[in-house]
C-alpha cells in the first residue's frame, strides 16, 4: 500500500515507524474501535457509552470545520491510533488555546505511535492561529500519559481532585501545557 501524500515517518526506518496521515472516511470503524474500548475499559475519556462510527464522522467534521488536524497512524495498513486537537473551550476568548486527545490500539501500544501522534499534531497546530495546548491527563497518567506529554514539552499546571466517578471511582485529572509557536509573545 502506498503512503498517502500527507503521510508523515515518525523516525528514520519506515518499516518500524507508523505512517500518519490524515483522517479518512474509510478509517471511522478502526478509530470507533479504538475508542469504544477506550470508554469502555479506561478513563481516558470519560464519557461511559461509546459513540458511534456516524457519531464519530459528526465530530471529525466539527474539527476539520475549525481548521484543526485530526490524523491517524497505521502499521501494515491498519489504523494502530489516532489523534486530533479541539478547542479546550468553547468561550471566544479560548480561541488561541487547544486540548489535544489521542487513543492508541492497545494491540499497537508500546512502538511509539502515541509520541509519533502528538508530535505530528504540535507541527501542525503550530502552523496555525493557536498559542497553547492543553493535556487532560485522568488518572495520573498511569497510561504513559503523563510522561508522553512531559517529553513534548507540556509541564504540569495542575491536578482537579475527583472530578470524574467512572468504573464506582472517583478520577482526578492532572492539567498539562505547552506553548504552541510562539506561545503568549505575540498577540
Amino acid at each position: 500500500m502506498s503512503k498517502p501524500a500527507s503521510a508523515v515517518s515518525a523516525a528514520a526506518s519506515p518499516a518500524l515507524s507508523p505512517a500518519l496521515r490524515d483522517a479518512s472516511d474509510a478509517d471511522f470503524p478502526a478509530i470507533q474501535a479504538i475508542y469504544a474500548h477506550h470508554v469502555l475499559t479506561g478513563v481516558a475519556s470519560f464519557e461511559e457509552t461509546p459513540p458511534s462510527v456516524d457519531d464519530m464522522r459528526s465530530r471529525h467534521a466539527t474539527i476539520i470545520a475549525l481548521g484543526l488536524p485530526f490524523l491517524v497512524a497505521e502499521f501494515d495498513g491498519q489504523v494502530a491510533g489516532y489523534c486530533y486537537a479541539n478547542l479546550y473551550r468553547p468561550r471566544i476568548a479560548y480561541r488561541h488555546t487547544l486540548e489535544d486527545s489521542i487513543y492508541i490500539d492497545d494491540a499497537y501500544r508500546g512502538r511509539g505511535i502515541g509520541r509519533a501522534l502528538l508530535q505530528a499534531l504540535i507541527a501542525r497546530c503550530e502552523r496555525g492561529p493557536w498559542r497553547q495546548m492543553i493535556a487532560v491527563v485522568a488518572d495520573g497518567g498511569t497510561g504513559g500519559s503523563m510522561s508522553l506529554h512531559r517529553d513534548a514539552g507540556f509541564e504540569l499546571v495542575g491536578t482537579l481532585r475527583g472530578v470524574g466517578f467512572k468504573h464506582g471511582r472517583w478520577i482526578d485529572t492532572t492539567l498539562m501545557q505547552r506553548p504552541l509557536g510562539e506561545g503568549v509573545q505575540t498577540s
